[in-house]
């Protein structure tokens, strides 16, 4: 892609003429305005296909907005504005990096705002090596840069004074890895038009750039190095408070909601003083992180990299000149050195050694769930749920497909020992026609089920604001059925992005239809902190006694305690 703020020497009587030319080729690059663009529309709920012409508006005199640090303009397709990679904050290089984040520079002008912004440098993703992975999740990983605090906005309307929700998004990863434009199903521009809402992505420090706690090595300087990450999403929260409502949102409605990594986002969130009052609900997919590291971990871990750079506490500013690479190697093998089993991202489960917040008693004074809810929060209605399948998927493990029940018992009891017979009744008491590898993705998934239900039994027990527990159950078609409801599985459905998505989905009207009550609820609990809608049998708050559930599948239900016995046979 070529730099948006170009100009061509074309004048506008040109570009509209020779409209379907470039549309049809590539013959120009750079803004082109009002060129109209005929496609079918996606089909609603009913598969029925609604074409009509959608416009694409790429002008100086549209989708220009007023921000804190200058004007932006974005682009316009059916109704929804888009501006993507507006810096929220300054860049992080060199003397920035390691420090909490700062203004950003203002600038003169309009700014282009239509490509997306550096993301964090990070490692390779393990994933590049599983053609049938790689192609079902379609990765777009951008361009590395340091200069990464940028904010994607979708929005029904601009300078209209009208109050939407707000919609942030925090992207998964853990906490090394992703950005806000990695996969498809990120893309806002959908839920942003069902729901007459504001979406917003963000991107924010990772890894060893935004989670190497220097304390122990670099004194005051350096005393909040371990939490930069999560302070650049703060200063995205307030950068949308105070910006967000000449986007059409209000700054009074803000849901944050983020998945795997960015669900461990959300609740740190909720634990951190910095960011009491710049969301007010929330929302937790798979992602129920209750602790983050101790200081006494993440120390040894930031005096690990220090040693793999060959610094000492007297060289410690030469760490803000490394090449970023240089500093992702020394994070990994420190990680190796300390954590040799642990596999980050290769299981749900953070290393106790690992990039995570830093529990530092100051920007994050008490573990965000244990042992009790965060009290800075009380007031945030929660949405917390997990996909049935999770990370035990056929889509990563082919031998689940042809498990026997000996193979079966082998894998329970390397984890469960002796309780295996027992586990592995209760759980085919639960599911008689289930195959093996059923029942083992079942067990395996289980305890990130818990960690959900365990966040809802201590949110809930605030008896201050309402939870809601879902679980989202619906298998894809593609690869014969074979990766289930994997891990990422419902965020496609959530975003209102099955057809985006068709790798992961199969595309079509059934999980179109699925997809229109689950992004409907998201919607709604937006709104009102409250998902039910007339799509959906009615959804109680969550209570500890009779726990109930929404189940996401084909035919949407409401179930009581629908897996109660088997989360309480693997956590006995």
């Amino acid at each position: 892609m070529t730099d948006l703020n170009m100009k061509t020497a074309l004048d506008r009587r040109t570009l509209l003429k020779t409209a379907a030319t470039v549309v049809g080729g590539t013959a120009l690059c750079g803004v082109l305005p009002d060129v109209s663009v005929a496609r079918p529309a996606p089909s609603d709920a009913s598969g029925a296909d609604n074409s009509r012409d959608v416009i694409i508006v790429a002008s100086d005199e549209n989708a220009i907005v007023e921000t804190t640090a200058g004007k932006v303009r974005g682009f316009s397709r059916d109704g929804i504005s888009t501006f993507l990679g507006i810096p929220f904050a300054a860049t992080t290089a060199g003397a920035a990096r390691f420090m909490p984040p700062a203004k950003a520079a203002p600038w003169t002008g309009v700014r282009s705002s239509m490509q997306y912004g550096f993301v964090s440098p990070q490692g390779p993703r393990s994933g590049w090596g599983n053609d049938e992975v790689a192609w079902m999740f379609d990765w777009d990983d951008g361009r590395p840069g340091e200069d990464c605090l940028r904010v994607n906005i979708w929005t029904p309307g601009v300078n209209d004074n009208k109050k939407r929700p707000v919609m942030v998004w925090l992207h998964g990863g853990g906490f090394s890895a992703g950005s806000g434009q990695e996969l498809k199903s990120y893309y806002g521009e959908n839920l942003s038009r069902r729901g007459d809402v504001v979406v917003v992505s963000l991107n924010h420090r990772l890894g060893v750039l935004g989670y190497l706690d220097l304390s122990g090595v670099g004194g005051e300087k350096y005393a909040r190095s371990g939490n930069v990450g999560m302070l650049d999403i703060v200063a995205a929260l307030e950068w949308v408070r105070d910006n967000i409502s000449n986007f059409g949102g209000d700054p009074g409605s803000v849901l944050i909601f983020g998945q795997s990594g960015g669900g461990g986002k959300v609740n740190s969130l909720m634990a951190m003083p910095a960011a009491k009052g710049v969301f007010h609900k929330a929302a937790v997919q798979s992602g129920s992180l209750l602790r983050v590291s101790t200081q006494e971990d993440s120390r040894k871990l930031g005096a690990a990299v220090m040693q793999q750079l060959g610094l000492n506490a007297s060289q410690i500013d030469e760490i803000q000149t490394l090449p970023p690479e240089r500093l992702i190697g020394a994070g990994a093998a420190a990680i190796a050195s300390l954590a040799p089993s642990a596999q980050p991202g290769g299981t749900f489960r953070l290393p106790r050694i690992g990039w995570q917040p830093t529990l530092d008693g100051k920007d994050i004074p008490h573990q965000p769930f244990d042992p009790v809810a965060p009290e800075m929060s009380a007031q945030v209605p929660l949405l917390v749920g997990t996909v049935l399948n999770e990370f035990a998927s056929g889509l990563y493990d082919l031998k689940l497909t042809s498990l026997t029940d000996d193979e079966l018992k082998t894998r329970v009891s390397a984890i469960y020992k002796d309780r295996t017979d027992h586990i592995i009744s209760v759980f085919r008491a639960g599911h008689p026609n289930a195959k093996p590898g059923e029942i083992m993705s079942r067990i395996s998934a289980a305890s990130v089920r818990q960690g959900a239900i365990t966040q809802a039994e201590l949110k809930s027990a605030q008896k201050a604001a309402p939870v809601f527990n879902y679980w989202f159950t619906w298998q894809t078609p593609v690869l014969d059925g074979r990766p289930g409801a994997f891990h990422c599985s419902e965020i496609a459905f959530v975003f209102d992005n099955t057809d985006r998505c068709a790798p992961m989905t199969g595309g079509g009207p059934l999980p179109r239809a699925v997809a229109a009550k689950m992004s409907d609820a998201w919607i709604n609990f937006a709104r009102h902190g409250d998902p039910n809608h007339s799509g959906l049998p009615h959804w109680p708050a969550f209570t500890a006694e009779q726990c109930p559930t929404m189940i996401f599948d084909t035919e949407c239900v409401m179930k009581n305690n629908p897996d109660t016995e088997e989360r309480k046979v693997i956590t006995s």
